[in-house]
C-alpha cells in the first residue's frame, strides 16, 4: 500500500492555486461577522460541558447545548454561559459537531490583537535549533488558537483550518504571521477535511493566499538533514515533523545496521538511516512519485543511492518475498497510513495493523529493533499495545519495548485536551 492516499488526522488539501497576491484576499474580516457576546450573543452549555471547559477544554459539542440567544451563523463570536449564567468564555460558533470553539476564558472580541498575542507565544514557546528550519509554529487548541495549524517551511508558511467557521480570523491571522516572521515569502492555505464534510469548504479561499508562488520543491532543514518540501500539496508537504524526536533518538544507532523502511513515504526515516551510517536501506512505498521523491531527498544529502533500494511495490508481497528469500533486517520501520487504496486492495489500520506486525517481524533479525507507529487519535495506547501483541504472538517473536517517543516541542500537548496526544510511536526489541 501506498501513502499516497495518506489522510493524516482527517487533512486533505484544497487545489492548488498558484497565482500570487500582494495580500490576504477573497473573505471577510472578523469585525465583519461576528456577533456582540457583550450583549448576550451565545450559547447555553449543560454542566457536563460546563465541567470540561472550567478544567480548560476548548471545545463545546452540539449535544452539549442546550439554549442559543441570538440569531449567527458560522463565523459569528458568541459568548458560552453555563445554564445559572455564569461566564464560561468566548468562541466561534459553528453549524457542525463541534458547535464552538473557545478563544478566552472572559467575555471579549476575537480578534487582531488576541491573535497576534497568540502567535508570538506561540512562536516563544518553540526553542528549535538553526539546523532545524521546518517546524509547527501553532499547534491548534493546544497554543490557545483552536482549529488553527501553522507549519514554517523555512520562509513559507503553511495554513490548515479545521472549519470553515474560522475563514473570517484569516486576515488577522495571517497579518500577526506576518508581524512575527519579517522573511516570509508565501503563505499556503488547506482545510482539514472529514469524509462528508467537503461541500461545506465549497468556495472558499485556498491555495497561494499571500506571497509569490515557489518554482520548484522548498529546502528545509530537520537537524542538519536535507529535505525538499511542496508547501502548496496541503498535508501532503512531503515531511510529517511530528516524528522529528523519534528520528533523533535513533540517529546513534543506525551504523551499520540493514533497513526496511516500509509505507516509506518520501523516504525521511530512510535518509536519515542513510546519513548516519546504515549499511543498506531499503525504502518501500507503492507510490512512485512518492520513492521520487525520497531518492531525491538522497541526492540533497549527498548519499550514494545505489547502495540503496527503492522498491514501489506492495508493502505485504516485499515482506513476504523478503521472507521467502530468508532477507533479515536489523530495523524494520512500519509507519502507515491511517488508511489506502490501490489497485492491490484496501488497507485499514484499525483492521491491518496487526497482520502488518507479523510480516514485519518475519523479516526482522534476531535482537533486531521494529519501529511502530500510529497517528490515529482515535487508537488509544492500550489498543495499540493490543494490536502489536497480537502481531507478535502470530509470528511468535516476545518483544520489549525499548523506547516510547513523545512528539517534539513544536507538537505541545495540553493536559485538558486528550485529543492532542494521538502519536504512538515505539521502538521494540524483538
Amino acid at each position: 500500500m501506498s501513502k499516497q492516499y495518506r489522510k493524516k488526522r482527517g487533512e486533505r488539501a484544497r487545489p492548488r492555486n498558484r497565482t500570487a497576491k500582494s495580500q490576504p484576499a477573497g473573505f471577510r474580516s472578523t469585525d465583519a461577522v461576528q456577533h456582540d457576546p457583550a450583549a448576550g450573543d451565545g450559547v447555553v452549555v449543560n454542566g457536563y460541558s460546563e465541567r470540561w471547559l472550567r478544567r480548560g477544554f476548548p471545545w463545546v459539542y452540539r449535544e452539549e447545548v442546550v439554549g442559543r440567544t441570538g440569531r449567527f451563523a458560522p463565523g459569528h463570536v458568541v459568548s458560552i454561559r453555563s445554564r445559572d449564567g455564569a461566564v464560561l468564555g468566548t468562541g466561534i460558533w459553528d453549524n457542525a459537531h463541534v458547535e464552538v470553539r473557545r478563544f478566552r476564558n472572559d467575555i471579549g472580541p476575537v480578534g487582531s490583537q488576541l491573535l497576534s498575542k497568540r502567535v508570538a507565544a506561540a512562536k516563544n514557546r518553540r526553542p528549535l535549533d538553526a539546523d532545524t528550519t521546518a517546524w509547527r509554529w501553532v499547534h491548534g487548541e493546544n497554543d490557545e488558537l483552536p482549529g488553527v495549524r501553522a507549519d514554517m517551511w523555512g520562509d513559507h508558511l503553511g495554513v490548515c483550518l479545521d472549519s470553515p467557521s474560522l475563514v473570517p480570523l484569516l486576515e488577522p491571522l495571517l497579518q500577526a504571521f506576518a508581524d512575527h516572521a519579517s522573511d516570509l515569502k508565501s503563505v499556503w492555505l488547506s482545510y482539514r477535511i472529514s469524509d462528508g464534510d467537503a461541500s461545506r469548504f465549497e468556495g472558499l479561499p485556498s491555495g497561494l493566499v499571500w506571497g509569490e508562488a515557489a518554482d520548484a520543491p522548498i529546502e528545509v532543514l530537520e537537524r542538519g538533514i536535507k529535505v525538499a518540501v511542496e508547501p502548496w500539496l496541503g498535508h501532503d508537504v512531503g515531511l510529517y515533523c511530528d516524528m522529528r524526536e523519534l528520528r533523533a533518538w535513533m540517529e546513534p544507532h543506525w551504523r551499520g545496521k540493514r533497513v526496511l523502511n516500509t509505507f516509506a513515504h518520501t523516504g525521511m526515516f530512510s535518509v536519515v538511516a542513510a546519513k548516519h551510517g546504515a549499511r543498506e536501506v531499503v525504502s518501500v512505498d507503492l507510490s512512485e512519485r512518492y520513492l521520487a521523491r525520497a531518492r531525491a531527498n538522497f541526492e540533497l544529502n549527498r548519499i550514494d543511492t545505489s547502495r540503496h533500494i527503492f522498491d514501489s511495490r506492495d508493502t505485504f508481497k516485499v515482506l513476504d518475498a523478503r521472507r521467502r528469500r530468508g532477507d533479515q533486517f536489523d530495523v524494520v520501520i512500519a509507519d502507515p497510513p491511517s488508511f489506502s487504496h490501490s489497485k492491490d486492495g484496501r488497507w485499514s489500520a484499525k483492521t491491518d495493523f496487526p497482520r502488518l506486525v507479523a510480516a514485519s517481524l518475519r523479516v526482522l533479525a534476531p535482537g533486531g529493533w521494529l519501529i511502530v507507529a500510529s497517528n490515529q487519535g482515535k487508537v488509544s495506547p492500550k489498543e495499540f499495545l493490543q494490536q502489536i501483541q497480537q502481531g507478535a504472538h502470530k509470528a511468535r517473536r516476545p518483544l520489549r519495548l525499548l523506547h516510547e517517543a513523545s512528539t517534539p516541542v513544536d507538537f505541545p500537548a495540553a493536559l485538558d485536551f486528550p485529543e492532542s496526544r494521538y502519536l504512538k510511536a515505539w521502538v521494540l526489541a524483538g
